[in-house]
């Protein structure tokens, strides 16, 4: 079967599309769900990887795709899944070829509302999404959420889960086009990041916002702490900037204000369930329509690397998306 692989560790113009041997029924820890894959999403995970820079090491060669959807091939009888299910996946890496091998625990079931390519851009960033708003912010009805980043594919599924929960969201963008995929993905306004505290402020009366999801970091922080209104809370999810900000803690004292770190994957792979159980709790969302991914370019497989290329430069918009079967 195809799998884009990383060969060497040179980054994404490395990559290269290799035939390898199909997973088997039974892996190293036991029996295993076998996925003829359609869809795959491209993650910053994946990049991290091609570049050696991820806190995991796989051993060379070894294949990306941390996001994949696809049909279910075979499955143990007590997986809860059977042949012919659609389903979406999570996994470190290894989804990016033909047939996947996955367990039960980082498998989903896919409706039959959304297509493969927006299961393969739910996993990862809707169940972080949900993690920082539900586990780390406490989101309640009626809250006010800022998102950073937000025509990007944790933003704009930042947006839609919040709104799943009953908040109001305000998306933070750099340009006009981007400004067009968050109000798509379901932001409330949408202000430019240049002057945003200003902005902000206007738009709230001058109180403030509960929550601020920030996968920039950098320069906006400072300003991101000023816009939380008193018991607002920070959720610091990634530094897309490439710089890691310092906190002042006197900041947080005057208002009561929170700084949270949100680091999705070490917390949910170290319980047993726990992904199924947010995927369960995101499911009426799907049903609904507010949660549906908005998929941004879609890729062949063997244009991963180009894919990779165009997140890193910040070219990317939604969740982009590479086709393995037509």
């Amino acid at each position: 079967m195809r799998a884009a692989q990383v060969v060497r560790l040179d980054g994404p113009t490395a990559i290269e599309i290799n035939e390898i041997d199909e997973p088997t029924e039974e892996g190293v820890f036991g029996p295993q769900i076998l996925v003829d894959v359609h869809a795959v999403g491209v993650s910053f995970p994946d990049l991290l990887l091609s570049k050696g820079e991820y806190q995991l090491k796989p051993e060379l060669p070894f294949t990306l795709g941390v996001d994949f959807a696809g049909v279910v091939r075979s499955a143990p009888e007590d997986s809860g899944f059977a042949p012919g299910d659609r389903v979406a996946c999570v996994g470190p890496y290894g989804g990016a070829s033909e047939v996947a091998a996955t367990g039960p625990d980082t498998t989903f079931p896919l409706p039959d509302n959304l297509s493969f390519e927006q299961g393969a851009a739910l996993p990862m960033n809707y169940l972080t999404a949900q993690f920082a708003l539900k586990e780390r912010a406490g989101i309640v009805a009626g809250e006010t959420v800022l998102v950073h980043g937000a025509a990007g594919g944790v933003g704009t599924a930042t947006i839609q889960v919040a709104r799943g929960y009953g908040a109001r969201v305000i998306a933070v963008v750099s340009t006009d086009e981007k400004a067009e995929v968050a109000r798509q993905a379901g932001a409330d306004e949408v202000v430019k990041v240049d002057g945003f505290l200003a902005a902000v402020k206007e738009l709230t009366g001058g109180v403030g916002v509960d929550i601020v999801m920030d996968v920039v970091g950098g320069a906006l922080f400072t300003d991101s702490l000023r816009s939380l209104a008193p018991q607002g809370r920070l959720l610091v999810v990634g530094f897309v900037d490439g710089s890691i900000p310092e906190v002042k803690v006197n900041r947080l004292l005057l208002n009561n204000t929170d700084v949270r770190g949100v680091g999705w994957g070490e917390y949910a792979m170290r319980r047993p369930g726990y992904m199924r159980a947010q995927w369960r709790e995101l499911e009426p969302m799907m049903a609904s329509g507010t949660v549906a991914p908005p998929v941004g370019t879609t890729y062949l497989l063997e244009e991963f690397g180009q894919a990779l290329v165009d997140m890193d430069e910040r070219r990317a918009l939604g969740k982009s998306v590479l086709r393995v079967r037509p």
